[in-house]
């Protein structure tokens, strides 16, 4: 009977469902490119596989708060379009510096406008939860990552110095007498962090009624993931000094850090119990909301859609205009020699090379000189350091007759590679920080350099570190030329 009650209640929201569903494939079909792209990092991080679970559990809190809706009329609000300007601009700016992730935040931002001036302000404000927590759904937070490798460096140190056991930590390499450990990017603790900060926000919206509690459990899930990270490689670092070898304790040592934050974050539960709120009991209302014009709300999505297409559609334009891709030439004219026919395509050049016993791939891609930074990054990732890929190592790497920092090694585990990478830009050797993606952002919107992007990796066929490296020595020691001819081609 309640729930019929509540059925009649809340039944002209059902007019606005329909226009939601098509502004809703609109606004997929706007931004597909970077849903595309968090459903990629959803399947190959473990770090974000809980994310297909966020919009079952948004579903539940909607529907937890079901009696709340009830009565609530549905009143659209076509205004809700002009936040989407300022949102529409941002995205912008974010695709052309390359961010990713701030391109999914600003399209899940757009989507939380859309339900705004559908549904209107009021009912907007009781689903504020499940709405919000669809946020869940962009996998953010890849910057800490650095952070929290030099915190689990310290409280690793720290811990050693205070157990008594020798140690010497240069940034993130951690070494005793039994061997060395390396606090990877997999180590850091971001996939306990981000799993932890999702859980907490649920278990605070369901457990708790009060802002004081919620926030109070949410900022406790925030620091307990972080110091249990550094508990799990303390103990990993203690174990290899008890066993006397650093690489027996570090076997398994992720699969052992999920069952550690399983049990830190049960007992995160078990602690929290103690202080839950039990929801209160509602009268359910009987009488129905006023129902919605259809025209008002198609009205209010049609808006929202279109502002909303004007970051995606001046993103094409300047695309367009970047320029055409330039060709790609590279005469190796040391001792090395091809291995098997080379594969060419516009703007790539991927040579098999026989050097010193060695077998390599020399992969050179050019970009056109007004191209978004975000298309050199993700062409790096791809061939250096693919996506979930563990425990990610970059260092740099001297080559004689380059200048330094020209050339990188990024070694990675799952898949075993190692990468030799240099990238130019401006006609200068360069890295992929900030000041290389606004420079080259500024490069794409107002014009500017005529010198095209130009992305180098050598890649040897072997897996195993040491044999890598030693093929990669034989390879710049046979071709000393060619850091000069690739820069040249740079030019």
């Amino acid at each position: 009977m309640v729930a019929l009650r509540v059925g009649r209640a809340w039944a002209p929201a059902r007019v606005a469902i329909p226009v939601l569903a098509l502004a809703l494939v609109a606004l997929g079909l706007l931004f597909g490119a970077d849903g595309m792209a968090a459903v990629r990092v959803w399947l190959a991080s473990t770090a974000y596989n809980h994310c297909f679970l966020v919009i079952p559990i948004a579903a539940f809190l909607a529907y937890e708060r079901r009696d709340r809706m009830a009565g609530v009329p549905v009143r659209p609000w076509p205004w809700a379009a002009l936040l989407v300007l300022p949102l529409a601009a941002a995205w912008l700016v974010a695709e052309r510096v390359g961010v990713m992730e701030g391109r999914q935040l600003i399209a899940m931002a757009v989507v939380q406008v859309l339900f705004l001036g559908v549904l209107g302000p009021r009912l907007c404000r009781v689903l504020a939860a499940p709405l919000l927590y669809l946020f869940f759904l962009v996998p953010f937070g890849g910057f800490l990552t650095p952070a929290l490798q030099s915190f689990t460096s310290q409280f690793v140190t720290h811990g050693l110095d205070l157990f008594g056991i020798p140690n010497y930590t240069d940034a993130n390499m951690i070494e005793i007498p039994q061997g060395t450990f390396y606090v990877a990017e997999a180590c850091a603790g971001l996939r306990f962090l981000i799993a932890a900060i999702a859980f907490g926000v649920l278990y605070a919206l369901v457990i708790y009624r009060s802002p004081g509690r919620r926030i109070t459990f949410v900022a406790v899930s925030l620091v307990v993931p972080v110091i249990a990270n550094g508990l799990r490689a303390l103990g990993i670092v203690t174990l290899g000094n008890l066993i006397g070898s650093a690489r027996a304790a570090a076997t398994d040592h992720v699969l052992y850090g999920w069952l550690f934050f399983s049990i830190v974050l049960l007992l995160l539960i078990l602690l929290g119990l103690p202080f839950r709120q039990d929801a209160p009991v509602r009268r359910v209302p009987v009488v129905a909301a006023p129902a919605p014009r259809v025209a008002a709300a198609g009205v209010a999505a049609a808006v929202v859609v279109l502002v909303a297409a004007i970051g995606p559609a001046a993103a094409s334009v300047l695309d367009r205009s970047a320029g055409a891709t330039p060709a790609v030439r590279l005469a190796l004219g040391g001792a090395c020699r091809e291995a098997a026919p080379g594969r060419d395509a516009p703007g790539l050049l991927v040579r098999t090379i026989a050097c010193g016993g060695h077998r390599l791939t020399v992969r050179v891609q050019a970009f056109p000189a007004r191209t978004d930074p975000g298309r050199i990054v993700s062409a790096e990732n791809r061939v250096s350091a693919p996506l979930g890929a563990e425990d990610v190592m970059t260092q740099g790497l001297a080559v004689a007759g380059a200048a330094p920092g020209t050339w990188r090694i990024v070694r990675s585990q799952m898949p075993d590679r190692t990468v030799a990478v240099a990238l130019w830009v401006g006609g200068r050797p360069s890295g992929t920080g900030l000041a290389m993606r606004l420079g080259q952002a500024r490069a794409s919107l107002l014009g500017g350099s005529a010198a095209a992007p130009v992305l180098a990796t050598v890649e040897p066929a072997a897996t195993d570190a040491a044999a890598a490296m030693q093929a990669l020595r034989a390879f710049f020691e046979a071709e000393p030329d060619v850091t000069s001819a690739l820069s040249r081609a740079a030019q």
